[in-house]
């Protein structure tokens, strides 16, 4: 009896044997606790909420022209066109008048599920970026646990605060008119903001700017699957139909953002049943990633 509840308790030892024991077991734990990467070629692996990335490299603590904050997480990897990327707009924040970029979470060594915070940010291709000017590039590790960004959306939602400016605007645009950048999350407000100040007869890398819901302190910058990914990187479809058309998503989001969203009409005649849940990605188990996930975990 006591053989048989030691052979057990073995089985639940991450990677002690591969197969059902560890596809059951919660992915975000088994990802949460690498902090090397994969020795693999860089590769995205699934879907930005439901993945994992091989060979990611690490974005430089301190650079010329950026600081990646909390490093405590260690959350500050990425596939190489995603450190490349954020390099090279860090320089393109100088050049707006900038010190350069306080850059957030990333990805985890291995990507995967995250044990707090994001949903997404898991194959490598994420990547948030602070609102917050730097006013010094030389932070100790400790004042970047402590140092906050600012918030660029007014409290009740329909608004741009004074903390934006126009640089934030060229930044934002410089970030969006990148071919790599599949789309950048914003606050509703901002993105209405840019839309109304908007003065370029070419307006179409206002597409890519998307209101989503908890993004008032940073913008998040999403890349598409790099060249050379294969099918095991599954990059978003366009959801603005408008986009061959030459659109840049601005009547809907003002049309959307300030009736529906911020002010709702009011509901009539019974109220629906509580829905259950859904399933989310610290849910997941290993069983519900990408098989090349296991190796990638694993290795």
């Amino acid at each position: 009896m006591f053989l048989r509840f030691a052979l057990l308790a073995a089985l639940m030892l991450p990677g002690a044997v591969p197969g059902v024991a560890l596809a059951q077991q919660k992915a975000n734990q088994l990802f949460g606790a690498k902090t090397t990467p994969s020795p693999h070629r860089p590769a995205p692996i699934g879907s930005y909420a439901k993945g994992c990335a091989a060979g990611l490299v690490q974005l430089p603590e301190t650079g010329p022209s950026w600081q990646a904050m909390r490093l405590s997480r260690n959350r500050n990897w990425g596939h190489p066109e995603t450190i490349r990327f954020l390099q090279e707009l860090s320089v393109a924040a100088q050049q707006i008048g900038w010190r350069g970029l306080y850059i957030g979470d990333i990805s985890q060594p291995r990507g995967g599920p995250m044990v707090s915070g994001h949903a997404s940010h898991q194959i490598g291709l994420d990547a948030d970026i602070w609102m917050l000017p730097p006013q010094r590039l030389n932070l100790s590790r400790a004042e970047r646990e402590k140092i906050s960004s600012i918030p660029v959306r007014s409290a009740d939602q329909r608004s741009v605060t004074r903390n934006w400016t126009a640089s934030h605007h060229a930044l934002l645009r410089a970030a969006a008119s990148d071919d790599r950048v599949d789309r950048i999350f914003v606050a509703a407000a901002v993105k209405i903001e840019m839309c109304r100040s908007a003065r370029s007869s070419d307006t179409r890398w206002l597409q890519k700017i998307r209101p989503v819901a908890g993004h008032d302190t940073h913008f998040h910058v999403r890349l598409k699957c790099p060249p050379g990914s294969g099918g095991s990187c599954q990059t978003q479809t366009p959801t603005v139909q408008e986009l061959s058309k030459g659109g840049n998503g601005c009547d809907e989001t003002l049309t959307w953002w300030v009736t529906d969203y911020l002010n709702p009409p009011k509901q009539t005649g019974p109220k629906p049943p509580p829905q259950p849940r859904p399933r989310g990605p610290r849910d997941y188990t290993m069983a519900d990633l990408p098989a090349a996930c296991h190796q990638v975990l694993t290795e």
